[in-house]
Formats: structure tokens, sequence, C-alpha cells
């Protein structure tokens, strides 16, 4: 009885520390390897409030990164692309999308092409199994034609792969299918949910999952990739673009508390007059007592989310996610981390023995950042 007793009491010790356990993920010990590009960096120029809102005088561009993901999966040793950022020849996308580089809407630093980025680092193209494009806006599906037809091409089966001239207003062209196999993710058949996102095994081992994030764009989804046994790197694609979208939230307070020279820095550099809490005061923010994200999904007119009030629910299933200490999320787009994430060739697989989340977290309240956009 004594015995079954401490196994009873080791098996709420178990559960009580349990993370990822808590959104059905099943046990595995196979893994993949994560590793990160910065492609290139680029300007939405003034059209900041297609992304978020709301956007506050004097930070009406949006200044992003384009950030693409290498992962190898261990036992097979195939490789996996997870976006590839932009083409380096924008002025030559379909002509509804050029537009928008040669009215200057959308500037882009120099950069190279993630095909020259990958051999630059010793990454052969053959050795590319597929890639993934988490959808399909230009930022995303860089120039498929500079890979083999060996590499194959998976997207989410709601994704509009009408192509430009046949289709006048097509955002994409021919050459992003021509010779590739496409694979069309349909999450309608997927037996696997994690807090309630449907999942498909790509691997079958419980290494690397495709996860259904729809609202941003038709077949918008994200992935979850297993680095260790434990712990994971949730991949958003543009599930949302600036973390203060995702962030502070009530479990990601607790699991995460803000560093207390951040709590104070905050009481001064986030606006009240735009954002407000149950213990604030005028001039003075307090984000101990604010109960929900800072920004909201754009659901302006020319919103960049084809779908604000789908995406805004995705989000919401990703927050979990966010909050939680066994998953680091990574957007397409997250310029608070530039400065500190591991790029390539570095491998983002031990991110939580190296405790980068809770380093990192809150870098985009940290008035020196980026990111942080809170103050007029």
């Amino acid at each position: 009885m004594r015995f079954t007793s401490a196994l009873f009491a080791i098996s709420l010790v178990g559960a009580a520390s349990a993370s990822w356990l808590d959104f059905g993920i099943p046990h595995s010990n196979a893994t993949v390897d994560v590793r990160v590009f910065d492609v290139a960096n680029g300007t939405l120029v003034r059209d900041a409030h297609t992304f978020y809102t709301p956007v506050l005088p004097g930070h009406e561009n949006a200044i992003f990164p384009l950030n693409s993901f290498l992962v190898e999966h261990k036992t097979s040793q195939k490789r996996l692309m997870f976006d590839l950022g932009i083409r380096t020849d924008p002025l030559n996308f379909a002509p509804s999308i050029a537009g928008l580089f040669s009215s200057g809407v959308v500037q882009i630093d120099e950069h190279k092409d993630i095909t020259d980025l990958l051999q630059d680092g010793g990454i052969s193209l053959a050795s590319i199994d597929a890639v993934i494009w988490s959808h399909s806006h230009f930022d995303h599906i860089g120039d498929m034609s500079k890979f083999p037809n060996t590499t194959g091409l998976v997207i989410g089966s709601e994704t509009d792969v009408s192509t430009y001239p046949d289709f006048p207003n097509a955002t994409l062209l021919a050459s992003d299918f021509a010779g590739h196999q496409v694979t069309k993710i349909d999450f309608a058949a997927a037996n696997l949910s994690f807090s309630s996102m449907k999942a498909v095994d790509y691997f079958g081992d419980g290494s690397f999952y495709l996860l259904n994030t729809p609202g941003h764009l038709p077949g918008h989804l994200s992935a979850l990739a297993r680095v260790t046994p434990t712990s994971f790197i949730a991949l958003g694609g543009d599930a949302f673009h600036h973390v203060g979208e995702a962030r502070p939230r009530p479990k990601f307070q607790e699991n995460f508390p803000c560093p207390a020279h951040l709590l104070e820095e905050a009481k001064t550099s986030i606006s009240t007059d735009y954002f407000w809490s149950p213990e604030s005061q005028d001039g003075e923010f307090d984000m101990l007592s604010r109960s929900q994200q800072l920004f909201a999904v754009s659901d302006l007119p020319d919103s960049f989310y084809a779908d604000p009030v789908t995406s805004q629910v995705s989000l919401e299933k990703l927050a979990t996610f966010d909050a939680d200490p066994d998953i680091l999320v990574l957007i397409a787009h997250d310029i608070s981390l530039i400065s500190s994430i591991p790029y390539f060739p570095a491998y983002l697989s031990n991110w939580k023995a190296s405790h980068f989340k809770e380093q990192t977290v809150w870098n985009f309240v940290d008035k020196t950042n980026p990111a942080s956009v809170f103050t007029p």
C-alpha cells in the first residue's frame, strides 16, 4: 500500500510539473534540429497599421526581419526549409506584388537569396527534401526556381495556387511550382490536435508537426518542432507580426515574470494614452495588472490579415504555447530578437537549457529595443 501511494505521489508530482503534455502532445524521443536565417530586413512604409493596432505617432513604419528556418530530422537526415524569406529581385514578382516595391511601399535591404546563404554555409540545395510555405505571401516564398526539382513544396490545402499571367491579379508565378512535387496538407483529415490546433505528424515519429493556424491567409500553417524529447520550437509564420500581439497575458506573466527594471521602465515607456491596466494611473503604466496583450491583429480595411477574426483565434491558440516554459515561439518577423537570437550556423535546440526564452521574451518592452513602439 505504501509502495502504491508512493507511486501515486510521484505521478502527481509529474503531472504538476507537466507542461507540454498538457497540450496533448504525444511522448517521443525523436527530434529535429532548427536553425534560423535572417534572410533580409525590410520596411513597410507608413503601413504598420496593416499588421497591428494601435499604431502610435512616430511608429507608422513597420521595420521587420524576414526569417527562414532550416529543420533537420535527426533520424533520416532529411532537411526541410520552413519559409524562404524574399527573393533578391522583387520587381520580377507578379505585377500585383512588384508594384509594392516600385512604389516604395515595401523597401528591402540588399541581401542574398536563401539559396546562396545555404550554400555559403555548406548546405547543398540537393539535400533539401522539401520547402514548407507557412503561406504564400511574397516575403515567405523566396524563389523556388532556384531549388532543384528534387525539392518538394508543402503548402496548406486552402492556398490559392493561381498564377500570373493566367490570372492577372495572381500573386504567384508558374515558376514557383514548375518541376516541384506539391503536397497539400489537409488538416480536415488530421487526427491530432494541440491547444485546439489540428496537427499533422510530418515524419510520423513525433519530431515535427504542422499546425493549422488559419486567418492571415487561406492555407496558413505553423509548425511545432521537438528539439529535445521535452522541449519544442513553434514556428508561427505570420500568425502574428509583433510579439506584443501575444503578450503579456496572465499565464505568460506567471511563467515569465517581467524583470524589475523593465517593470519600472514600462511605467513611462508605455503610453497610458494608448494602453491601460487596472492599476495604471495617468502617465504611469502598470504592467503587472495588464491582463491582455498590448496589440490587436489589424482589422482595418487594408489589413494584411485576410480574416482578422479567424487570425485572432489562431493567435490565441499559439499564445498558449508562448506562455509555456517548454515551447519557444518564433514568428517570421520578430524584430525583438534581431540582436539576441543565434543565427545560422548556430543551433537553437538548446534554447531551454541556456534560458534563452527567459532572457529574451520581454525584449519587446525594453525602450532600447526596436520592437518597443509604445511611446509616441
